[in-house]
């Protein structure tokens, strides 16, 4: 498992376990007792270090790249699955991807990005990147849901929308206002879920529900570290205070009332277990549809609009 720069005392301890593991397996000397003393060891060690990550060092960890992807998600949580295509319009973009998954007896319309797992795939995924195509997929995609009376879940992960001048010639703004605006109304119950990244107006572009979560090692904000870093200081180096004053973490979201909740994660994060992570994510979204569907549809509606124009501080 690749390592992170700040996880190097663990990346110590675990080459002192492969080498008391070949000491053990050639049979010479009996060392299981140091072995378990050194799993317990790295298991502690991991445990500290989580639990006082820097916003920086969180954001790193959101972008691990053996961290699960939604396409990832979906499979694992799903009895099935059906992906759909295309936007009816212009093309199928790739960045974004969703479909009909089953979860039991319940279907559901999932939608979200999608990063790529080795650099091939990023790139055919565009880094997670969607053009308006993609949002209007996905907007499709929920109005289809709604027209069922199936619920929608949202996963979230992209470092923003594509800024290409294609994109923008599409109609990026616009598509992206059109789904934020699209989904205050739509009936039907909407989950949110930051699973990685959660990046400016392309992740509030699928963003807009009845109950949104962030996973504990995600963030969420307006702009990105290192893109906040070059604007005020004119210079990426300052991305560690960028991430710090920008408040981007799940706990200070949670503390701002910006998100309902925080899903939290395997010791080291998701990426150390993705199998447990899937359980995770799966039981929060089966407990929420089944809170969320004994609200009358007309007064969820109300009480998404009401959360959202609640959030912010302002003058009238």
């Amino acid at each position: 498992m690749q390592l992170l720069e700040f996880e190097q005392p663990i990346q110590e301890l675990e080459d002192q376990l492969v080498k008391a593991e070949e000491i053990q397996k050639a049979g010479s000397v009996d060392v299981e007792q140091t072995i378990n003393d050194l799993k317990a060891k790295i298991l502690s060690t991991r445990k500290d270090i989580y639990d006082n990550l820097t916003p920086w060092q969180r954001v790193q960890v959101s972008r691990h790249p053996e961290r699960p992807y939604t396409l990832g998600y979906i499979r694992n949580i799903c009895d099935d699955f059906i992906e759909l295509h295309g936007d009816r319009n212009i093309k199928d973009d790739t960045a974004m991807v969703g479909g009909w998954g089953m979860i039991g007896d319940q279907s559901i319309m999932f939608v979200g990005q999608q990063k790529g797992e080795n650099t091939k795939l990023r790139q055919y995924r565009n880094f997670g990147m969607a053009n308006p195509e993609g949002y209007r997929k996905a907007l499709r995609l929920m109005r289809m849901a709604e027209k069922f009376q199936k619920p929608i879940v949202t996963l979230i992960d992209t470092p923003g929308a594509y800024p290409g001048s294609e994109a923008e010639e599409r109609g990026q703004a616009e598509a992206i206002a059109r789904n934020i605006y699209e989904m205050f109304r739509i009936k039907t119950p909407i989950i949110c879920i930051v699973i990685g990244e959660g990046a400016s107006g392309g992740a509030i572009g699928i963003g807009v529900g009845d109950k949104v979560y962030m996973l504990e090692n995600t963030w969420y904000s307006v702009i990105a570290p290192e893109s906040c870093s070059s604007i005020l200081w004119r210079s990426w180096d300052f991305k560690r205070e960028a991430a710090a004053a920008l408040k981007l973490t799940a706990k200070d979201m949670y503390a701002n009332k910006l998100i309902d909740g925080i899903i939290p994660e395997p010791v080291g994060g998701a990426h150390t277990n993705p199998t447990e992570m899937y359980q995770i994510i799966k039981k929060t979204i089966v407990d929420s549809i089944a809170e969320l569907k004994q609200i009358p549809i007309d007064t969820l509606v109300s009480q998404r609009i009401e959360k959202f124009c609640q959030m912010g501080v302002y003058n009238e």
